[in-house]
């Protein structure tokens, strides 16, 4: 029997036509604000679930 995800967070990417760069930007920037960038690309598009 598998684990469960660590926070019981599921997020699903399918059906997002968005880039990368759309998300990102195209400057370098550090990996925390990847992190951050990318939680509100999740949140603002309601892909993630409990």
């Amino acid at each position: 029997m598998a684990k469960p995800a660590f926070g019981g967070y599921n997020i699903c990417f399918k059906g997002c036509t968005d880039s990368v760069e759309s998300v990102f930007g195209s400057g370098k920037i550090a990996p925390s604000e990847m992190t951050k960038k990318l939680w509100v690309y999740v949140k603002s598009k309601k892909l993630s679930s409990k």
